[in-house]
């Protein structure tokens, strides 16, 4: 059965209208079958039927409050209309051939490309969360009671600490010998000074096998309230202050050890796959 097109305002489309209750409840996931026949408008050779394959495809897309929309007759007619509006528009254009504008043409393919990296990124996201859930289903990162408790006896503690981070040595140096004879300054001449990024600004506190090891160490082996430094890293030179340190019960460290456990099974089972693969990284600036 073919309708011509009767348009409602733009205000009363999908995102404007109340939706009516239905009269009987059903399911946001699938969207029902047509109650009444669906309009249609045939032209030329391009598809110009708006049909219930086009609401199917739109339905993922809509928010829970459309979709719940979408299920009354009133909810259908709009969303119908819409898209035929939308089919319209695309007819006219092609009939103007603004679809073989140069622009229009350059924006799509730089947004396909656009798509095409977002593709292979969650590709590969994809890829790893499978594989991180085989190791785990096969034990390869597996761990037990026994080690947690072993590495809770050797360090059942967290610490915390301050840092600055400046990008050569000369500076690093000078501020260093300043702060070991003045402690007082060092909120001034971290707000002068520090080139570290936001999230290592500030108190860090931590476990052992939570942060830098090299940091790791320091802190451990300094008295609370010390400045010690320089330390370089990727980040740049470090200057380091311990502001606490304090003991943690059984249960307060034992997700935080068995993240760390984990994480160091996985830095060995990736080291065995740079053996097996002999992965090259290559960086011009080095």
């Amino acid at each position: 059965m073919k309708k011509g097109l009767w348009f409602v305002p733009l205000a009363l489309l999908l995102a404007a209208c109340q939706p009516p209750q239905p009269q009987e409840e059903e399911t946001a996931a699938t969207p029902p079958r047509p109650v009444v026949p669906v309009s249609q408008a045939r032209t030329t050779d391009m598809d110009k039927t708006v049909s219930q394959a086009d609401i199917d495809r739109r339905y993922p897309f809509l928010s829970k409050e459309d979709q719940q929309f979408v299920n009354t007759l009133i909810g259908r007619q709009n969303l119908l209309q819409l898209i035929a509006r939308e089919k319209l528009i695309a007819l006219d254009a092609q009939a103007q051939h603004i679809n073989q504008d140069p622009d229009y043409l350059a924006q799509l393919t730089q947004k396909r490309i656009q798509l095409d990296d977002i593709f292979q990124d969650y590709a590969a996201q994809t890829l790893q969360e499978f594989w991180y859930a085989k190791q785990r289903k096969q034990g390869a990162l597996q761990i037990t009671e026994e080690e947690i408790n072993e590495y809770y006896k050797k360090y059942p503690y967290e610490m915390t600490i301050r840092q600055i981070i400046v990008d050569n040595a000369e500076q690093a140096d000078q501020l260093l010998r300043t702060l070991k004879s003045n402690r007082s300054r060092w909120k001034e001449l971290s707000r002068q000074y520090n080139r570290a990024p936001e999230t290592l600004r500030g108190e860090i506190s931590f476990m052992p096998g939570e942060f830098l090891p090299d940091l790791e160490v320091i802190a451990a082996n300094s008295a609370t309230g010390s400045v010690q430094g320089f330390f370089k890293t990727a980040y740049g030179f470090h200057i380091i202050m311990k502001t606490s340190e304090k003991k943690l019960s059984r249960a307060e460290a034992e997700p935080r050890i068995r993240s760390v456990l984990e994480n160091k099974k996985l830095d060995k089972l990736i080291e065995s796959l740079q053996n097996k693969y002999e992965v090259v990284i290559y960086d011009k600036n080095e």
